[in-house]
């Protein structure tokens, strides 16, 4: 099936279906204007901004101001550690080496240059294998969904018999249940994929007509990528500071300041700090694209029509940059605070495990797996809380109560847990992962590197290059995800926009959940 850069959405195609026609206004028909309905909402105040009310119009407040202190404080003293222990280690020889030419490379001390290009080369990859799969989800996306959904079981059967093969009984016990759960989904997700499949088509094809989603999906993804290979080198150059014994540690006069304690500390502030950073960096993205592109297709309709403001995505970012920082820092803290609580019970888990203590073992990971539920849960309820700061410029608090009436009032949380675009985007960050870390195998296995020569560095850089991958791929398909969860916020906020927008798209939800359709309620 071809597209056309003119694909429209027009009524009277049947729901199951997706088909695009010729149009001379692209996404919806040409006949724009307030949708058909009831009356306009008395935030409305003239005819450009039917629909929209106060959105596009935050107050210039700055918002959270004590999380932005705090997360500027955090980003500066991660950069001192970081510049502290990487001078040191380049001082010591950690830079040693080059790409390689199938021979010995570099010093066998510790990481070094050749690490640096493999770690750019994975990156380079991972950006090319996160845009083919885009390509491929849009040209085959009903059948990919279906795949994933199989895969999605597929994973939870082969994790809980894995678990039940290694005797692992807390990890089978849950995964046994997880993976009944999901084989008795099935065919209830199953029935839902065309809605789902629809809805990305949709926003798949809003995108292509606004260079500037890719602009800010892939300016996220290079920052992201950077940030996380400073991370990395970091990490290197703290071990290799601060370890005792190592040559640039005995070197310091015998400072007592190299100490395992004084590892794990720094380790833990790096990797809290990694984290919150990553977390802002794609949350800001995410308000970006919410606040511009897609706000502004689904509010004002195309740019041809001429209602749409100048330079949406640039406004949107500025906002969401300086004045909403801090509240988008604030829900990002959550976040990572629940990740590191996460990670620490995973190596409490593991260490029960190693001592032969199978009921601490099984606690840690009930543990685990509840504190991994709730992230998911609040990582999925600030989406909707940073697209309402987006499109209001809220605080993050006011934002997450409007979230809640959101998802609350009239079903429209129904329909949010429907969408399988997030289960397809995933899958597909993790087949980019799992090829970035095969790539990096290759890559070590023809070059050589020195530093390499028993093996004792290939689990772990594999490990980086597949985190390196899927974090990347996660930052691209967050464009896509901003779509789908704008297009949710402006149903349940103005459902009849979505009439004018998409019709053969809100005709589906309709006929599903006619309930959402009837909206939210203003508050005035």
């Amino acid at each position: 099936m071809s597209w056309n850069n003119n694909s429209s959405y027009q009524q009277g195609y049947p729901p199951s279906s997706y088909q695009p026609v010729h149009s001379s206004q692209p996404y919806a028909p040409s006949n724009y204007g307030p949708p058909p309905g009831p009356p306009p909402d008395p935030l409305f105040t003239d005819s450009k901004d039917a629909g929209t009310g106060e959105r596009f119009k935050p107050k210039k407040k700055l918002n959270d101001p004590f999380f932005l202190a705090f997360f500027i404080l955090t980003v500066l003293g991660f950069a001192a550690v970081s510049g502290v222990a990487i001078h040191d280690w380049i001082q010591h020889g950690g830079l040693g080496g080059g790409v390689g030419n199938g021979k010995q490379t570099g010093t066998s001390v510790t990481l070094n240059r050749h690490t640096v290009y493999l770690l750019l080369l994975v990156t380079a990859a991972a950006l090319l294998l996160s845009a083919t799969y885009l390509l491929l989800v849009r040209a085959f996306t009903s059948t990919i969904m279906h795949i994933t959904l199989i895969l999605s079981i597929a994973a939870n059967v082969g994790i809980c018999i894995y678990y039940w093969i290694t005797k692992y009984w807390s990890g089978a016990i849950i995964f046994t249940v997880i993976a009944i759960f999901s084989l008795l989904s099935y065919f209830g997700y199953r029935s839902r994929i065309p809605l789902a499949s629809l809805l990305l088509q949709v926003v798949m094809d809003v995108s292509k007509h606004h260079i500037s989603v890719y602009i800010v999906a892939f300016t996220a993804l290079l920052v992201q990528a950077a940030i996380s290979v400073w991370f990395v080198f970091t990490a290197i150059a703290t071990y290799s500071k601060w370890t005792p014994n190592n040559p640039s540690c005995s070197t310091r006069g015998g400072s007592t300041s190299c100490s395992s304690g004084t590892v794990a500390g720094l380790i833990f502030f790096e990797t809290f700090s990694f984290i919150w950073i990553s977390q802002v960096i794609a949350n800001v993205a995410l308000a970006t694209l919410a606040g511009g592109a897609y706000g502004g297709w689904y509010y004002f309709g195309p740019r041809e029509a001429g209602m749409m403001p100048k330079h949406p995505t640039l406004s949107a970012f500025g906002r969401a940059s300086t004045l909403s920082l801090g509240s988008i820092a604030f829900g990002s803290l959550i976040v990572t605070i629940l990740e590191l609580i996460r990670m620490l019970l995973d190596a409490a888990r593991q260490s029960a495990n190693d001592d032969g203590n199978p009921v601490g073992a099984c606690l840690a990971c009930c543990a685990e797996c509840c504190v991994g539920i709730i992230e998911s849960m609040v990582e999925y309820f600030n989406r909707y809380a940073y697209i309402e700061i987006a499109l209001y410029g809220k605080a993050y608090i006011p934002a997450a109560k409007d979230t809640w009436r959101l998802f609350k009032d009239r079903g429209i949380d129904a329909l949010v847990n429907d969408s399988l675009v997030g289960m397809t985007l995933t899958w597909g960050a993790y087949i980019v992962g799992m090829l970035s870390s095969l790539f990096a195998y290759l890559y070590l296995r023809l070059t050589h590197p020195a530093y390499n020569a028993s093996g004792q560095y290939t689990a772990p850089v594999i490990l980086f290059a597949f985190l390196i991958g899927l974090q990347c791929s996660l930052t691209t398909s967050s464009a896509i995800n901003a779509g789908v969860s704008t297009i949710f916020v402006g149903l349940g906020e103005d459902p009849q926009v979505l009439a004018e927008r998409a019709p053969a798209l809100f005709q589906m939800i309709a006929d599903t959940y006619p309930q959402v359709v009837q909206g939210v309620p203003h508050n005035v």
